[in-house]
């Protein structure tokens, strides 16, 4: 989902001739999902979009997953990732840290443009823990820095070019990742309800024009890893319109839905993807009952695991557990877990919590790649026994 959008020229009637100044026709691309029953955009291209004149197999580095045993709750510091070069790129220097048959979680510490890039088997998610760059798309270009979300739709052609090094967390999903339906009306809009609305969301505003020839970009499918070389540069769309592209909205931007007690997770909802969902913790004023327990109750996971990635302030409910900024925690469907001893009597009192995190939870579990295995903190499960 996101809301109508035009940027550069059209023409007035959509499926109608649109010619370019020396008189020939813009060749009209489609990106629609669903086969021509959900959201879509139309684009006009200088070339065809079509002409490919090479295509060659591409090994995917990042390994397999393998399952959470023995089932425990697990700690992994991202921090202590390490990459054999200091020129790294986000799309084939990711590391993957988690993946289950609906999404693979991967890492990456960016610094060098990444080439271009597409994911035709579903859309992406990242969050930029911290850095700034410049996302370059077919349909124009996206400035992005700390905190923020993007939105890749399936199948856009992109690259990211750091102007810092960037630390990413990246969700590659097998389908459609956007806000909660409960979040949206029947045609589309933000309801009073949610967190944050169009006013927070940034897209594309202009077209992005590069000339070349013989230009590759590496597609990701259901098969493996395919490299195309195009005969023109694919960021050649004069216009578009539609409500399919790719968005940015900054995690800041997120107002978050407090009460008299502790509130559940699914207030911090932000996105939905198949089988998952991502939530958003950030500085709030915490309960105000008179009685209340500000940190979360001890809480099983009966259908989900919980991965929470700490990105800012201090979490409460962690202290003592070694957890820190760029710590991700792993809870399993099958483990009780909550806070750490001593925290629930530290946090009484308290009314207001300095902490954003993004989690994400699965509706099948989540097995692990080398990237988690290489960070582990192998300590972590026998934190809450500890006196």
């Amino acid at each position: 989902m996101a809301y109508y959008r035009q940027v550069g020229e059209i023409p007035r009637k959509r499926h109608t001739q649109f010619r370019k100044p020396d008189g020939g026709l813009y060749a009209e691309e489609l990106m629609g999902v669903e086969g021509f029953s959900n959201d879509s955009a139309l684009l006009y291209h200088r070339y065809l979009p079509t002409a490919i004149v090479a295509a060659e197999v591409v090994k995917d580095e990042r390994g397999p997953v393998s399952p959470n045993l023995p089932l425990k709750p697990r700690h992994f510091k991202t921090g202590d990732l390490t990459w054999a070069s200091d020129e790294v790129d986000a799309v084939t220097g990711r590391r993957k840290l988690f993946g289950n048959p609906d999404v693979a979680i991967n890492f990456v510490r960016a610094s060098a443009p990444s080439p271009l890039y597409r994911n035709a088997f579903g859309d992406e998610l990242l969050y930029v823990q911290t850095g700034a760059g410049v996302i370059e798309t077919i349909y124009g270009a996206l400035t992005v820095g700390d905190g923020d979300y993007v939105v890749i739709p399936t199948s856009c052609t992109y690259r990211v070019v750091p102007s810092q090094p960037m630390n990413i967390l990246v969700l590659e999903a097998t389908g459609h990742i956007g806000p909660p339906k409960r979040y949206l009306s029947a045609k589309g809009q933000f309801l009073e309800h949610s967190p944050f609305c169009e006013r927070d969301l940034r897209g594309p505003s202009a077209p992005l024009l590069v000339e070349g020839e013989d230009v590759d970009v590496l597609v990701r499918h259901r098969a493996g890893i395919t490299k195309f070389t195009y005969a023109n540069h694919p960021f050649d769309v004069v216009g578009w319109d539609g409500c399919l592209y790719p968005w940015a909205f900054n995690v800041r931007d997120f107002e978050p839905i407090t009460g008299r007690v502790h509130q559940p997770p699914p207030v911090h909802q932000t996105f939905e993807g198949p089988n998952f969902v991502v939530c958003s913790f950030c500085p709030r004023k915490v309960d105000y009952h008179p009685l209340a327990v500000p940190v979360p109750y001890n809480h099983a996971n009966v259908d989900s695991d919980e991965l929470m990635f700490y990105v800012g302030g201090n979490y409460e409910a962690r202290k003592g557990s070694g957890i820190g900024i760029g710590s991700m925690s792993l809870h399993p469907s099958g483990c009780t877990h909550g806070p750490q001893p001593g925290a629930v009597e530290a946090s009484l009192g308290v009314d207001y919590f300095d902490e954003t995190a993004v989690m994400v939870d699965t509706f099948r579990p989540l097995e692990l790649g080398e990237a988690a295995e290489a960070c582990e903190d192998p300590g972590y499960a026998w934190t809450w026994a500890r006196r």
